[in-house]
């Protein structure tokens, strides 16, 4: 028995509560991890799980037993990296990232970093759904808004700067709002998504804040839905800049009332709590960080365009 293996899928199955999820991470079968697991309680001559057909459940030597395996993988990984070709960033680097954000702000800059990061692979996971890190094997997220898991590290690496935009053709025929208040005479796109789609936030420079009211015929629940309707004319929107800058800054798409400050959300890599941090991840988010700084689109908002 490889024991340090056994380790492996037996924390796996812990982290994600399945023999087949464990099987499908590790590209083998589920009948495999379960004798792994078994042939270790054998070696340790102690019930670790208990198995029943809808869960599995740690026994109290299988609580201990998983507690002291999670160091032995963190030193074990310390150790690797400490010599040879893994003292260098290497691996496979799992990421996930909300859909749009992946495929605008994202996928544009793997060239640059795989090509300074020759060993590491990336496997990008999308999806607007907030992940367990732990039980979907992830190594790092990137999230927009406030970080409410404490269980995870979470870095700030940029801002998303969320301003209300109208295409130059929608504002040319049916005129341009000149405060929030004006909304209620125009279309809104409202995002679904939201708590509150119909209530727009606002503050004005001198810090007072206000409430609006919106209404229109165009409910979405996505972003890249937000742009497109906002580009055919379809009516106002209040959206991250990010999402339209190429249109904003070829005067398609007007970010409308400047005596309002944008609403900031912020931008993090949110990562395990542990006693290891594995290279790869470390070197990522400084590359981002340090991407989104020289970004006007997500660093100084001096540098939007009006």
């Amino acid at each position: 028995m490889d024991r340090l293996a056994s380790i492996k899928s037996f924390v796996r199955t812990v982290e994600t509560g399945s023999f087949s999820a464990v099987a499908r991470e590790l590209q083998t079968t589920q009948p495999t991890i379960s004798k792994q697991i078994a042939a270790l309680e054998d070696y340790l001559d102690v019930q670790l799980l208990t198995r029943s057909t809808r869960k599995l459940k740690l026994t109290e030597a299988g609580e201990q037993f998983y507690s002291h395996c999670q160091a032995i993988l963190d030193t074990v990984d310390a150790a690797e990296a400490s010599v040879g070709k893994r003292q260098q960033p290497s691996g496979l680097l799992r990421i996930n990232c909300p859909i749009t954000f992946g495929q605008r702000i994202i996928i544009p800059r793997l060239k640059a970093f795989l090509a300074q990061y020759p060993q590491i692979e990336v496997d990008l996971m999308l999806s607007d759904r907030i992940i367990n890190l732990v039980e979907d094997g992830v190594d790092l997220a990137i999230r927009i808004g406030n970080n409410s898991d404490q269980s995870l590290i979470a870095q700030p690496i940029g801002t998303t700067r969320v301003n209300t935009m109208a295409a130059a053709s929608y504002l040319e025929e049916h005129g341009e709002p000149q405060s929030p208040q004006e909304l209620a005479d125009h279309n809104c796109i409202t995002y679904t998504q939201l708590a509150k789609p119909n209530e727009w936030n606002y503050q004005s420079k001198s810090n007072d804040p206000c409430v609006v009211k919106v209404n229109g015929n165009l409910k979405v629940d996505s972003s890249v839905a937000i742009c497109q309707a906002v580009l055919s004319g379809l009516g106002i929107a209040l959206a991250p800049t990010w999402l339209c800058c190429d249109d904003i800054s070829q005067g398609d798409v007007k970010l409308l009332f400047p005596d309002y400050k944008p609403n900031l959300l912020p931008i993090y890599a949110v990562y395990r709590r542990g006693r290891f941090q594995p290279a790869k991840i470390t070197c990522f988010i400084e590359y981002l960080a340090a991407e989104f700084k020289l970004d006007p689109w997500l660093a100084d908002e001096s540098l939007l365009p009006r």
